[in-house]
């Protein structure tokens, strides 16, 4: 069997609205979308990021210099705040010593790498508080690190483990359909319907997720998946871009479709990445525009599901 390692970010016990029952949920790095909306930018790579919590740190306070004199590319240096990082340095680092140095945690490394065999030992260690559940691949894209993750899953189905996943869908077709092959559910992103629309904000076109949507309804797959958008107010929350989510449901004979209503809960890890979170201020959408939403999709004879209200 193959060894290679996987990057994961987080790894969380007792999730129950990741899927069917009580799950474990691993959160792969690496994505193909930069959503600038997203809840888990340290994911965006396959690769270990710094991350900086400058309420931590006590460069400031006691003048703390261990990851200063410990950085081996000058890229850390003291500020009226605490310490300031130079990012374009930090990017070909591989040792990370200023993170190792940190004995407060200001300075952390955006997840850690695994081999199969330990995620595995991980799993089987859950699995005695797991309640009708098993495990949920999120990220990232969990299967963008494909050597990784089709072993993990092929692991999982010889070990009868119920697997789930939160995908894009933004993957080669064959790899897709393949690694579908051994999923036994799954929540399937459609960020906005218009091409356009979807670029402007993720980066990448919709296309490949619709077309590789269709070929998954169309396959001879025996798993159950549930559309799902993330809501976002003044982006694709207008009646056009639900009646055209509504239209591929009816044309791919699809029945259900999960609302995530956006959060900011992802701000802070955008500034300790050294980056700007341009949704700080954008809007939550209310109950009761979300309730507009769902009769749209009920009225037409779809199941619609709220935030975590899923019908598992």
């Amino acid at each position: 069997m193959n060894d290679e390692k996987g990057l994961i970010f987080d790894i969380q016990g007792f999730s129950v609205h990741d899927g069917p029952g009580s799950r474990t949920t691993v959160f792969l790095s690496g994505c193909p979308l930069q959503c600038r909306w997203c809840a888990n930018p340290e994911g965006w790579k396959v690769k270990q990021r710094l991350m900086y919590s400058r309420q931590k740190c006590r460069a400031d306070q006691e003048g703390c210099r261990r990851c200063i004199d410990a950085c081996s590319r000058k890229a850390i240096g003291k500020c009226d705040e605490g310490i300031a990082i130079d990012r374009a340095l930090c990017e070909s680092c591989e040792d990370f010593r200023c993170a190792q140095s940190c004995f407060q945690e200001a300075l952390r490394l955006s997840g850690r790498w695994y081999h199969p065999e330990e995620l595995m030992k991980i799993l089987a260690r859950d699995r005695n508080y797991w309640t009708g559940g098993g495990v949920t691949f999120s990220g990232g894209e969990p299967l963008m690190q494909k050597t990784f993750i089709l072993e993990v899953l092929k692991r999982c189905r010889a070990a009868g483990i119920h697997t789930a996943v939160e995908t894009t869908a933004f993957v080669e077709p064959a790899f897709f359909l393949e690694a579908m092959s051994y999923i036994d559910f799954a929540f399937i992103d459609i960020k906005h319907m218009d091409e356009t629309m979807h670029r402007a904000e993720t980066g990448v076109s919709n296309q490949l997720i619709l077309s590789n949507i269709k070929a998954l309804a169309q396959s001879q797959w025996r798993g159950r998946f549930i559309l799902r958008i993330p809501v976002i107010k003044g982006y694709n929350d207008s009646k056009d871009n639900i009646q055209k989510a509504i239209d591929f449901m009816e044309e791919t004979r699809l029945q259900e479709i999960n609302l995530l209503p956006f959060h900011r809960m992802g701000d802070s890890k955008w500034s300790q990445l050294g980056e700007r979170y341009d949704y700080r201020d954008a809007e939550v959408p209310s109950d009761e525009e979300l309730q507009e939403m769902q009769k749209l999709f009920s009225q037409r004879g779809l199941s619609c599901y709220i935030a975590e209200d899923v019908n598992y």
